[in-house]
Order: C-alpha cells, then sequence, then structure tokens
C-alpha cells in the first residue's frame, strides 16, 4: 500500500531522491578501480596494499546488510539513509586528503559502512510507497540506474584520473552526497516505524557469520587457500548455523524473520538474485583480461567495447520493470536469464576459438538486454508481495544474497582461471571460466520459473 498522503507525484519525486544515492554507492565499485595503479604509484603502496582499498569497501558494505536493513524499521528508513549519506561523503571527502595507503584504506572501510546503512532503504521504501501494481516500473527505474554505473563509471574515472588526478575520484562523491542529502530530506517521507527493537546477539552472530564466509571468500586466492582461511570459513559457517537457530527461537523481533520465507515468491527471487550476483559481478574481470590481454586491445578501446551493454540496459530496464506488472510473474525473468546464460556462454566459446574482436559485440549486446530483463523484474517479484513490517528485513536478506554471491562468482571464476594458467591457452583459460556463472545462472532459471502470481495466505 502507499504511504498515507502521498501522492503518485510525490512518490516518483522520492524515487529520484533515493537514486543519487544509489548510483554513488555501485559507482564506486568501477570508478575507483580506474584510480588504482595511480593510487599505488603516488603513495608508494603495495600490490597487496591497493587491492585493500577495493576489498575492505566491499568487506564493509556487505557484512552489516543484515544488520542495516533492520535499522531502517527501527529508526525510520529515511533518517538510517540520511545517516549513511553523510558517512560515505564525508569518508569519500576525508579519502580525497589521505596521506598514506594505511589511511586510504581505514577511510574506504567508514565509506564502505556508509554505503551498507544507504544501501538497503531504497528497497524498503520503495515497497512502501508505490502501490503492488506500480512497483515494477519502480524497479525498473531503479534498474536503470544501477546499470548506468557500469557505463559511467570507467569514463568518469579515466576521465578524473587522466586530467586531475586519483584524489579528483574522491571529490566527485562530495557534491552528489550533498544533493542526495537535500533530496532524500525533502522528498522521501518519513514512514512509520515498523520494528520495536533489534535483538543485539542475533545482530552480533550475523556480522560474524557474513564477516567470515566473505573475507574467506573473497581472501582465500590471495592467501592461496591457507589452513587458517578455511578456519575462517568454517567459523563463518557454524555462526550461520547459530544464527538461523537464533531466529526461530525470536520469532517476530527476528533480524530476519521467518515470516519472510512464508512467502513463496520471496523464497525463489532470493536464490535467483545469489545467482544475478554471482555471475553478472564476476564477469567484468575474465572479459576485461580478455579484450586486453587476449586480443591486444587497449584499456579506453576494451572499455568502450562494453558501452553497448551499458546502453541497452539503461534503456530496457525500466520497460522490463513495466511489463513485469502486466505480465504473469516470472515471464520477463525467464527471458533474462536465458539470454544471460546465451551471452556468457557465447563468450566462453569466442574466447576458446580466439574469435576476431567484432564477434565479441553479439555476447556484450546481448549481456545489457539480459541484465535489463533479469535485474529489474527479479527485485520487483520478490520484494512486492511483502507486508510493510518485513520489508527492511527483506531488503537486507535480498542486498546481503547479492552481495554474497557475487564474492563466491569472483572467487570461483578467479579459480577456474588460475587452475587454467599454464597449462592451456589464455583463451582457453578465460573462456572456461565464463562457463562458470553460465551453469549457476540455470539454478537461477530454475527459481525464476517457479513466480506464481497468487499470494500466501
Amino acid at each position: 500500500m502507499t504511504a498515507p498522503g502521498l501522492s503518485r507525484h510525490s512518490s516518483w519525486q522520492a524515487l529520484a531522491a533515493l537514486c543519487v544515492g544509489l548510483f554513488m554507492t555501485l559507482l564506486d565499485q568501477s570508478l575507483v578501480a580506474v584510480a588504482l595503479p595511480r593510487i599505488r604509484e603516488d603513495l608508494d603502496a603495495s600490490l597487496n596494499q591497493v587491492v585493500w582499498v577495493s576489498a575492505v569497501y566491499l568487506l564493509t558494505f556487505a557484512v552489516p546488510l543484515l544488520v542495516t536493513g533492520r535499522l531502517g524499521d527501527r529508526f525510520g528508513q529515511q533518517r538510517v539513509y540520511l545517516v549513511g549519506m553523510a558517512v560515505f561523503t564525508t569518508a569519500a571527502f576525508a579519502c580525497a586528503f589521505a596521506p598514506t595507503i594505511e589511511w586510504l584504506i581505514a577511510l574506504r572501510a567508514l565509506q564502505g559502512l556508509g554505503g551498507s546503512l544507504i544501501n538497503p532503504q531504497p528497497l524498503s521504501i520503495i515497497t512502501r510507497i508505490f502501490p503492488r501494481e506500480r512497483r515494477g516500473t519502480a524497479m525498473g527505474v531503479w534498474s536503470a540506474v544501477a546499470g548506468s554505473t557500469g557505463l559511467f563509471g570507467p569514463v568518469i574515472g579515466g576521465l578524473l584520473v587522466g586530467t586531475v588526478g586519483w584524489r579528483a575520484v574522491f571529490f566527485f562523491y562530495v557534491p552528489l552526497g550533498l544533493i542526495s542529502l537535500v533530496m532524500v530530506s525533502r522528498f522521501v517521507p518519513r514512514l512509520p516505524r515498523m520494528a520495536a527493537r533489534i535483538d543485539l546477539v542475533s545482530a552480533l552472530v550475523s556480522l560474524i557469520a557474513v564477516l567470515g564466509v566473505v573475507f574467506a571468500l573473497q581472501q582465500g586466492p590471495q592467501f592461496d587457500w591457507a589452513p587458517w582461511i578455511w578456519g575462517v570459513l568454517a567459523l563463518g559457517a557454524l555462526a550461520f548455523g547459530g544464527f538461523v537457530r537464533l531466529q526461530r527461537r525470536i520469532g517476530a523481533d527476528a533480524l530476519v524473520p521467518t515470516a519472510l520465507f512464508a512467502h513463496h515468491n520471496f523464497r525463489l527471487g532470493i536464490i535467483a538474485v545469489s545467482t544475478l550476483g554471482f555471475a553478472v559481478y564476476s564477469v567484468n574481470l575474465p572479459i576485461m583480461l580478455y579484450l586486453q590481454q587476449g586480443a591486444g586491445l587497449s584499456a579506453q578501446v576494451a572499455g568502450l567495447m562494453l558501452v553497448p551493454m551499458g546502453v541497452l540496459s539503461v534503456v530496457l530496464a525500466p520497460y522490463a520493470g513495466r511489463l513485469t506488472d502486466r505480465l504473469a510473474p516470472g515471464l520477463i525473468s525467464r527471458a533474462g536469464f536465458l539470454l544471460l546464460i546465451t551471452s556468457m556462454t557465447l563468450f566462453g566459446l569466442l574466447m576458446l576459438i580466439d574469435a576476431p574482436v567484432p564477434a565479441f559485440l553479439a555476447p556484450v549486446t546481448l549481456l545489457g538486454a539480459a541484465n535489463a530483463l533479469a535485474w529489474s523484474p527479479n527485485s520487483a517479484i520478490t520484494m512486492r508481495d511483502l507486508p510493510a513490517s518485513l520489508a527492511g528485513a527483506g531488503s537486507g536478506v535480498y542486498n546481503t544474497s547479492r552481495q554474497v554471491g557475487a564474492v563466491l562468482g569472483a572467487a570461483a571464476t578467479g579459480a577456474v582461471m588460475q587452475m587454467g594458467e599454464g597449462t592451456v591457452s589464455f583463451g582457453a583459460a578465460v573462456g572456461t571460466a565464463m562457463f562458470v556463472p553460465a551453469a549457476v545462472l540455470l539454478i537461477g532459471l530454475a527459481a525464476v520459473s517457479g513466480f506464481r502470481a497468487d499470494r500466501p495466505g
């Protein structure tokens, strides 16, 4: 149900305000990556240290998501969003003045925490301010903005680093952050709070669980899967088991209420978004590696090769969301997953045979269309039937599932490439890695094929 007193026009104003924050937090992953070589040179950093500039952001972004989603229920989504944006923007401003690599890593950790406070709130707000019949359209716009970050990140990053320097990348966030603070304060309503309290034991156990799993998967390849990495992973798995038992015992005040999983489409959507995170966030590295090292393209030309993907994703996502509101649940999602599988399989085959560069425009184009057809319908169908009281918790679970899937995908794809290195040709090693996300997406395809129109009673 739409928030009381909120007109159709006002709900779209609120969405526009929220999209500014989404653009910032997701842009970071591609924007900062462009600056890493210059950061390493300027701050005399080791390779491991410069890797942590990105890794620590993703770590502090992903780990608290279950908690930060519930914080929105407890203290109000708008208020938590504003706090997160203030932290994110302040940390970014401080990053621009970081005197050493150690200071930069610490400030990036703070920036990731700000992003974690921001990220779950918009899905909860959209679920509460848009009526069910318009949520797909709203999610489509949301996904279009998310897709645009992959297009604009490398372009903006390259321009800033090449003309001003790497510190300009962090200054770039400051005006956007201030605009977001003003717009959200003005246009996003303060919705009624839905949670009486947050169970602190559950919060602590969830942090240990997600931290253990994400850290181990993220850093395992770097440390050659040393025994202590497996120990951290085991600790995370044990904590996860304890967390599940806690949630069952606590009931309605649980960090992840078991009532969430009474919703058929939510259960399936969580499986699907995990596979989407696994696949979509893991393929950029093998694609860029092949285009630059295998095909011999410059970084600039390789980046331009991906422009059709970004453009199609941005253009088609709103229409995909609108169709989701009108057609049978899962129809658009199935098309998106099938195109994703086709695109990644085609990438792998073309890499295996060392195909001419123009041939890669076909899977690039397919990937752009697939992203539009997969992401926004999945978000809309997964979240739209949740009651307002479960929106924050559901958003936290949804975003956490996506991020953990992304870490799993990066680790798995990287492992396959490393195993092939030195034993088969470069194209074969990278191409084989592309088949891994394609195979995992079959699980997601099965999940979205089970979406249904009826709501749980």
